[in-house]
């Protein structure tokens, strides 16, 4: 029997509630007990012994959940995805996989490129890697955020398709339908449409709602039947109605929402995205002189300033939200930010974790096996230097990271 005691840390378990002093126990790969009464059971039976983990001046969390990554790219430009050799991609995301987990991340969820290949390779062990349910490919409107269409007529996307991801720019129900049973084939977790338009697609406005009723609705029947649900990026205001509307679990992003489009998102239990580090990282590449187009770079500015405001005003009202990054927008290992960015919007510290955590875990469906720490379920377990209510730095005081009882990642 295989015992490890994490001792002497501050517990923030996951769900919500204020962390305090305690222990943590895994046996054989789950969590045997939580809190300050685990002194004496790592003494374990004859012949059994207990590795203990020094965490005085650390917290413990569970392993931590990024609801929007894009593994298959970072901070693409068009010289770059021109450049790019079509397979080079696949074997660049395996160190990003090793970044995110090394940031104490080890479940996401793919919101566009990784494929069921790369989600296999994970889950046989063969790569290091979160867990991970793939969106494959986004479903979007002609001329919507997945329309890879320029000016000049060629197309060029962030994602070149392949036998395993399929085209998915689609227009009415009947185009929906056949495309969503075709990314089920193809191997997704979770369906992902685009209701509006977006920042790096290159002909799309993100105040614009896209898709119609009819088309959305077709959309998520058809996903339901599959046992799968629908996360929509969704920017523009009639795009989050629509999405909400029509039954969608999440809404990814959510910058211009209105009050009559939050009131909707509490009436149907709909999770918020919120992925406040998207925009800050189009703006900083730009900045940094990275050749992106002006209408990109318009479009990040015009989004980044109202999306804080949007966001908090969900946070106030009671809206469930679970932490997403959109990294791959950004540079991947750097998830931790967005932990930051909803503290200073004025969720309390808890909570912020539990978004990251618990609350995310049951965005996935994978509550009763993660998402928080406590008796029975997988002991995917972080251990972070210093205060759990300190976000400078915080991804660069990840001390260790388990995954199933296994250490996976380390510093120093």
């Amino acid at each position: 029997m295989d015992r490890i005691l994490f001792r002497g840390g501050v517990v923030v378990d996951g769900s919500g509630a204020e962390p305090s002093t305690g222990d943590v126990l895994v046996v054989d790969g789950r969590v045997a007990a939580v809190g300050s009464d685990v002194v004496g059971l790592d003494e374990g039976t004859a012949g059994e012994r207990t590795r203990v983990v020094d965490c005085t001046g650390a917290f413990v969390t569970p392993g931590l959940f990024d609801c929007h990554v894009h593994f298959l790219f970072e901070q693409p430009t068009m010289v770059q995805i021109l450049q790019t050799p079509f397979s080079l991609p696949f074997y660049e995301a395996i160190d990003r996989m090793r970044r995110t987990v090394a940031t104490g991340i080890t479940y996401v969820r793919d919101a566009g490129g990784a494929d069921l290949g790369l989600a296999e390779a994970v889950r046989r062990g063969h790569v290091l890697g979160p867990r991970m349910q793939v969106a494959i490919q986004m479903i979007s409107q002609t001329g919507g955020h997945g329309d890879d269409w320029h000016v000049c007529g060629a197309h060029v996307g962030l994602l070149a398709e392949h036998p395993g991801m399929p085209s998915a720019v689609v227009d009415g129900p009947i185009e929906m339908r056949r495309k969503v049973r075709e990314l089920v084939r193809a191997g997704a977790d979770v369906i992902k449409v685009a209701t509006s338009g977006g920042v790096l697609s290159p002909r799309s406005n993100p105040s614009h709602g896209h898709l119609r009723d009819d088309e959305v609705a077709e959309l998520v029947r058809e996903a339901t039947a599959a046992g799968l649900n629908v996360m929509a990026h969704a920017i523009a205001t009639d795009g989050i109605k629509t999405a909400i509307r029509n039954g969608v679990r999440s809404i990814e992003h959510g910058i211009y929402l209105d009050d009559e489009a939050i009131e909707l998102m509490l009436e149907h239990g709909t999770w918020l995205v919120p992925t406040l580090s998207a925009p800050r990282a189009v703006l900083a590449q730009a900045d940094a002189g990275a050749p992106m187009s002006d209408a990109v770079v318009a479009k990040a500015r015009r989004v980044a300033a109202v999306h804080d405001a949007s966001v908090r005003r969900a946070i106030e009202a009671g809206v469930k939200v679970a932490m997403g990054t959109d990294c791959g927008v950004g540079v991947h290992g750097t998830n931790l930010e967005e932990l930051g960015h909803l503290a200073a919007l004025g969720m309390p510290a808890a909570k912020v974790w539990a978004a990251a955590s618990g609350v995310a875990a049951e965005l996935l469906g994978v509550e009763a096996q993660h998402g928080t720490l406590e008796a029975g379920k997988v002991a995917d377990v972080v251990v972070i230097d210093g205060a759990y209510d300190e976000w400078t730095g915080l991804g660069e005081r990840v001390r260790e990271v388990w995954m199933a009882g296994e250490r996976v990642s380390s510093r120093g």
